[in-house]
């Protein structure tokens, strides 16, 4: 899997309500990028961005600014090994042990 780069992120501010998972899933489509988003009960979204370096950065670029009525406050990105994702999903929770952990 050389060349692919796996990024965690947790996305807060205005992120749910405004079809941010949808569009998210949508870039990761676009850009050929494999992983999942989901909503979290604290009102933030938390999405696994697995692919070429340039396409993860220019989603989580996306993330940063997010889709029209999306007010995005924070971005926090980590830097994970990647695990061989396929496809793109949205989730109603992260996928069983895949949950954001805090450095």
């Amino acid at each position: 899997m050389s060349g692919r780069l796996r990024r965690r992120a947790r996305v807060r501010g205005r992120v749910q309500g405004v079809c941010f998972r949808a569009a998210t899933r949508e870039e990761a489509l676009r850009r050929g990028v494999d992983g999942w988003v989901c909503n979290q009960p604290d009102g933030s979204v938390e999405a696994v961005f697995e692919g070429p370096a340039q396409a993860v950065e220019q989603l989580l670029a996306f993330c940063r600014r997010g889709p029209a009525g999306a007010r995005v406050t924070e971005v926090a990105a980590a830097e994970e090994p990647p695990q061989g994702l396929r496809g793109f999903t949205i989730e109603p929770e992260p996928p069983r042990g895949d949950a954001f952990r805090k450095a």
